[in-house]
Formats: structure tokens, sequence, C-alpha cells
């Protein structure tokens, strides 16, 4: 579970709920029109610049913004190097039996077993990770459009309640409900698109980034385990996907696991 996500969503839409219920009552801020203009009209207009398929993607990628977490690039490291380890003392067949952090890591593993050679694994691999890379990004650019066609459709609900108060100013009961369409759907529009279309859209592109680095990786490591590298040399190799701080930590752990 990512927490950031799921803590920064809660904590302003707890702040936003408390001002209304501080203020006045919460009644106020509900409005059934509003709602369905400014909900239902923007997810319409968002399918219709997608298809259905990439509309309900983007639905189930939605949960990839609070729980999907890949492992760190430290523990991936740890990880490829003791199954090179295994491959050098036990043959790449041990490889089909070993259960890895990901899927993608354990197509390659499989690759590795039934011996495929190392330009097929690099372009099958290599392929797969560009078609996750695309089915990422179509949830990202979903949500990304959400967030800007909400704030639209919250501007249109505003002019509908414009044009209905100034259609009615002979009749006071009619000039309170259309303001309150009028200014309760500028409020919906911003409040889907600053409080949830937008972080999550964030989110996806940050989560689509460090997968594809992570897959890239992966990619390496499966290709010099093929050639046969030294675990040492792999380890050193793999290393440059590390921050360069992290990269000295990660060398005094060795060094100093080494003198234990």
């Amino acid at each position: 579970m990512d927490l950031a996500t799921l803590i920064g969503l809660v904590g302003a839409a707890v702040l936003v709920g408390a001002s209304v219920m501080l203020g006045t009552s919460p009644e106020v801020f509900l409005n059934l029109t509003g709602l369905l203009l400014v909900v239902g009209g923007s997810l319409f207009v968002v399918l219709a610049k997608f298809s259905i398929t990439q509309f309900k993607f983007a639905l189930k990628a939605a949960a990839r913004a609070f729980k999907f977490q890949l492992p760190s690039t430290q523990d991936s490291i740890d990880e490829l190097v003791e199954l090179a380890k295994v491959a050098r003392r036990e043959g790449m067949i041990a490889l089909e039996s070993r259960e890895v952090s990901s899927p993608f890591l354990q197509q390659g593993l499989q690759m590795l077993a039934d011996g495929f050679s190392a330009d097929m694994i690099k372009e099958m691999m290599e392929k797969e990770r560009l078609l996750t890379l695309e089915r990422n990004e179509a949830g990202g650019q979903v949500f990304s459009a959400l967030g800007e066609v909400s704030p639209a459709m919250g501007m249109i609900g505003t002019l509908v309640g414009l044009v209905q108060m100034l259609a009615n100013m002979n009749d006071p009961s009619l000039i309170g409900p259309a303001m309150a369409v009028a200014l309760l759907t500028t409020m919906y529009g911003a409040m889907i698109a600053t409080m949830f279309a937008n972080p999550i859209a964030e989110k996806l592109w940050v989560r689509m980034n460090q997968e594809a680095k992570m897959q890239e990786l992966w990619i390496d490591a499966l290709l010099a385990i093929k050639g046969d590298k030294n675990p040492r040399v792999l380890e050193q190799m793999l290393a440059l996907y590390l921050p360069p701080e992290r990269r000295v930590e990660s060398n005094e752990r060795k060094t100093a696991s080494e003198r234990g």
C-alpha cells in the first residue's frame, strides 16, 4: 500500500470536508443537478476521447496508485546477483523453479531455463517492456484528460446556472437554486481535477517510469546471466542504476559483509 497517495488524498478530502462542516450546513454543498452534470459529463467526455478498453483499463490502473509497489533497486540487485550465483552453480535450468519478485522477471528466467538465445531474450523482453509502458501510459492519459475536462464541465455548469438565473429574475424562488448550480459546479470540477484526477495521473506517470527503469535493469541482468558474467561483475554493472550516494553505501555494505 502506498501510504503517501492514501494520506494525501484522504487528508485533502478531510480538510475540505472540515471547512464545509465548520462553516455551515453540509447540505448546502450538495446539489444533485451539479453533480450529475460535472461527474457524469466529465466521464462521458473522457470516454469519447478514448476506447472503452482504454477507459476500463484506466479504472483498474487507478488501483496501482494505491497498492502497486516495486522492489527497491538495491533489493532487486541483491536478488539478481543471487540468481546469477544459482545459474553458475546449478545451471540455467535451476532458475525455472526460483520464485522472484516480478512476473516480468519470472518470464525472463523461464526463457533462460528454456535455452533461448540472448538476442531472442532481448527482443521479446524489450517488446514486453514497451507493451507494459503503453498500457500504463494509457491509464495516465485517461486521468490526465479527466483532470482537464472536469473544470471545463464545471464552467459549463456555471454558465447553465447563470442562464437559468437570468431567465427567472421575475421569480425569486428560482434564483437561489440556479445560483447554487452555477457556483457548486465550478467547485465540483475543481475538486475532481485537483483532489482526484491529477494526483492519480501524476502517480501513474511516476509508477510507469519506475517500472520501465526496473524492467531495463532486469533485462540487463538477464542478458548478463545468459552471458555467464561473474556475479561480482554483474553487481558492479547493476549498481549504475543506483543514485551515486547509494552506490557508496552499497560498496560499504558489501565490504563490511566480506570482512565479516
